[in-house]
Order: C-alpha cells, then structure tokens, then sequence
C-alpha cells in the first residue's frame, strides 16, 4: 500500500497539465496585502450582521455558512488585480514591461491638467459652443500671455530636459554654438556690443572720390556738412531736415568743408584758391578769402583763425576778424597738402602731404598760427599722410596714417618728437578718429578691405572690424555726443555707425560721484 501511495504522489507531482503550484509572486503577495487593509473595515461592520442571518438560515436549511465566507475571499483576489498599486511602490507587471517617467521639473502641473479636462469634456460628448475666429484668436493670445506659449502645441508631459540657454557675452546666437559652461566674468567686463551694421544709412551722389580732399565734417550743433560735387548739403542729424546751403558753376567743385569750434561758421575751400566762410544761421556768405593759386584741400580752425592747405604745398593761416585776413604764409610741403589738424590745446598743427612728409608745427607764443619753420619733420610714412587725428586725453600724442603703399598707423609724442608705436593695417589708410568715451581709435580704410577697424589703445588690439562699404572709406566725422561715428565712402552711401555707446555701468558710476560731490558741497554749505 505504501508503493501504490507513493506512485500516485509521484504521478500527481509530475503532471504537466495542471496548475503549477508554489509561492505566490511578490506582487500578488503586495496586491493581497493592500485589498485585505481595504476590505477588513467593511467586513467588520457587517460580520455580525452576516453571521446573524447565516446561523437563521442554517437552522431552516441546514446549511453552513463556510462555504460563502470561503467563496467571497476566493473572489477577492481577481478584483485586486484592477487596483492601481500604492504610491511609492513600483511592481513588476505580469508582461515583464516598463514605464516611462516624465522629468517633473519640465512639467507645467497647470496646463497638463487643463488639457486633460478639455480631453475629458471631449470624450464625453459635451456640447461645443461654436466661436468666431477673432474669438479663438483672442483666446489663444491670452493663452500665450498667461502660460508663456502656445498650449495648443505644448505636451501634457515631458520627457526630456530643456534646451540651455545661451551664456551671457555672445553677439549673435547664430553664429556660436554655446555650451552649458559660463562666460568668464572677465570676458563679460571687457567686451561690449558693436553692431555690425550701420544705424543708418544715407545717399551721396557725385561725392566725388578723392582721397586728397576733406568733404564732411560735423558740428558742435549736430549738423552734418556734406560736399556732393558742386554744392554743399546741410542735414540736421537731430530733426532729419536737409537743406542746400549753396552751388558752384558747373565746372568748378568743393574741396574741402570745416565748421568751426563755436557758432554756426562753416568755412569752405574752393578749386580756385579762394576759401569761404558761410554763415549756416542765416544760409549766407559772410567772407571770400583769397591767397592760394591752387586748390584748397584741407582746413582747420583754431579759435578764429583758419589754416588752409592747397594743392601747391603751402600752407596759410587767416584770422577771420582782420581785413587782412592773411596772418602767415608757409611753404610747407613740396606737393599737396592733404591733412591738417589743430591739437586741442592750439600747441602743435600737424601737417601731411603727397610727399610722405608728416610736419609738426609749434604755435607762436600767445597767437592762434605757427612758427614759419617745422618743430619736426617725420619721415617714416612710404605713401601721402592724409588721416591725422590727436589724442583728446593726452593732446601731445598725434596719430597719422599712410597711403598705399605705406598702410601704417603711427603714433607720436610731440613733445619728444619720437614714434610711440606703429601698425600695419594690411591696407589704405584714409582717416583717423578718436573715441572721447572709450580709449581707443577708428580708422577707415580703402584698397583692398574699404571697411572701418576700431582699435584698442595703447596695445592696438582689434575691437570690431564694421563692412558694408563697397568702395573704399574716404572720409570719417564724430557725432558731438561720442556715440557715433559717420563714415562716407567713394559708394556714394553716408553709413552712421553706433560704435560708442554709454557703458550703463560707468554711468552708474558717474553719477554717483557726481551725488556725493552734491552732497559734500551741501554738507559744506
């Protein structure tokens, strides 16, 4: 009898057909615990109850009420496997599949749950109330304002992270592929923003493409002076207005035109020799003053008096009060003088000429004109000196540019009379300009870049290199304010340049020196 009981237990063990049987998994084991916590309270509640009625109905049937108490917990299992898992646990469906989890951070709670409510509306038929389009549009404008986007185009959850933002310092996002790492902070305080096109730009036709001649210059009162062939334009940089001041004869041109440090004087220089002094106010010629037999190609005031250069080589200086207009006479150069500049203390004239001289010129003691004869004669330029420009914060330091064939800005102590530094600029220098809110330095160029360089001084580092001009750049003028520089090209097109902006943190600091100065003198007081 053993045998045969222990080949019967063999036989059942080795069955393929039935139920293997075993420990139960660990998330049926979870899912037991969690309905078993749920439905103690309720059985609790109707146990005597149920009980009561099983022992009634077992006196008149004769039946036992295990049976029914054995069915309901038989049952309960198969409802607990609809039963979503508890927060904080993680089990391991059936099918040996994965969830995705959304990153949180990227998630906007807000909106998701607004569209899962239009979602739920939808899919239970509610009405729709039929809007017009200027309706649906005003919706989704108040849609963006308040959640920052289109929640049309958004997801309920996001699966990814945003992209970064670009670091501080960089010009155009376009054009630099950014990481997450930050710009150094002394990137950040030693760089600012130089647009590179111009702010504007404005038309000159027949500006006539010269590099000898001097045809724009700038007044204290922000009107720009323009020599286009035979007349001379005056347009108001503040209102946009632009007024003809005069025109010549067909055969003759202007060669060179020069405000004046203080008024409305404009002097212009003529191919006859004769140079003119206009009042702007009144739009009349006030004087003719005569003395060259060539043309008059470069100008420069100090106080009244007026220093022209002509095509000869000389050099004279009219004081516009006297009737005698001519103060002195200097033959300074063997060809064209092209580039005149007065220092800003009135101390040093600086002439250049055709014949690759640069002369440094010392004032008469008292008087507003030179000494016949030269303080220094430099001559390291290998082309014509045209741009001449002196440095408004140390006024003995002069800055000239060669032609060319000589492509070097150089830049001198007058009071030595010695080359400081010298660039080469790989290309024609035509003119030279100081910033007055930066240390550094323009200059315009013609063959073979024709574009603008702003220079970093004393190390003469590249700033900003600023293109558009198709021919080369002949002529450059400051904005009274420092801000903007004006570069007129032989491409007849004036272009207005927003090289110098107000740094927002030296104005800061500025202004609060300028409060603690208020306050000491009140304290004073």
């Amino acid at each position: 009898m053993s045998n045969l009981r222990f080949m019967k237990e063999l036989n059942n063990v080795t069955r393929m057909d039935d139920a293997i049987r075993g420990p139960l998994p660990r998330w049926q084991k979870k899912c037991l615990e969690a309905s078993n916590s749920s439905t103690s309270s309720n059985m609790s509640l109707n146990s005597s109850r149920k009980l009561a009625n099983a022992s009634v109905n077992n006196v008149s049937t004769g039946k036992t009420p295990t049976k029914r108490l054995e069915l309901r917990t038989k049952k309960t299992p198969t409802k607990c496997l609809k039963k979503s898992p508890s927060r904080g646990t993680t089990p391991k469906t059936p099918s040996g599949g994965d969830r995705f989890i959304p990153s949180r951070s990227t998630t906007n709670f807000d909106l998701s749950y607004l569209k899962i409510q239009q979602q739920y509306s939808e899919q239970n038929g509610e009405k729709e109330i039929k809007v017009s389009p200027s309706k649906k549009e005003m919706q989704r404008l108040i849609g963006e304002n308040l959640h920052g986007a289109d929640i049309n185009n958004m997801r309920v959850l996001s699966y990814q992270n945003k992209a970064p933002a670009p670091p501080e310092g960089y010009q155009n996002s376009l054009r630099v592929v950014y990481s997450l790492s930050k710009t150094p902070s002394s990137v950040k305080n030693s760089s600012r923003y130089i647009p590179q096109a111009p702010d504007r730009i404005l038309d000159a036709p027949e500006i006539l493409d010269d590099y000898y001649l001097n045809l724009v210059d700038w007044s204290p009162t922000n009107i720009l002076a323009v020599a286009l062939g035979n007349t001379v334009y005056l347009w108001n940089a503040g209102t946009g207005t632009i007024e003809q001041l005069f025109e010549l004869d067909s055969n003759d041109y202007v060669c060179s035109v020069s405000w004046i440090q203080q008024g409305p004087y404009l002097a212009v220089g003529h191919t006859s020799g004769n140079t003119e002094l206009w009042d702007c106010s009144e739009m009349k010629r006030a004087r003719v003053m005569n003395g060259h037999h060539a043309r008059v190609g470069s100008l420069a005031w100090n106080h009244n008096v007026i220093t022209t250069g002509c095509r000869a080589g000389q050099i004279i200086h009219h004081d516009v009060r006297l009737r005698d207009h001519v103060v002195s006479t200097i033959d300074a150069h063997a060809q064209e003088v092209c580039g005149l500049k007065w220092c800003p203390d009135g101390k040093y004239l600086a002439s250049g000429g055709n014949d690759n001289m640069l002369q440094v010129w010392s004032a008469v003691a008292g008087q507003n004109h030179t000494r016949p004869q030269p303080l220094y004669s430099l001559n390291q330029h290998q082309a014509a000196v045209k741009a001449l420009a002196w440095c408004p914060w140390s006024p003995n330091i002069l800055a000239s540019g060669g032609g060319t064939a000589d492509r070097m800005i150089r830049f001198w102590n007058c009071n030595t009379g010695t080359c400081l530094n010298a660039v080469d600029t790989k290309s024609q220098v035509c003119s030279l300009l100081w910033s007055t809110s930066y240390r550094e330095i323009v200059s315009g160029h013609g063959y073979a870049q024709n574009q603008l360089i702003i220079w970093k001084y004393p190390s003469m580092t590249k700033v900003a290199e600023l293109t558009g001009h198709s021919s080369r750049v002949l002529h450059l003028a400051m904005s009274p304010d420092g801000t903007t520089v004006l570069s007129a090209g032989a491409d007849e097109t004036l272009r207005l340049w927003k090289c110098f902006q107000p740094d927002p943190t030296r104005k800061k600091e500025i202004t609060d020196v300028k409060s603690v100065a208020s306050r000491l003198k009140q304290s004073i007081r």
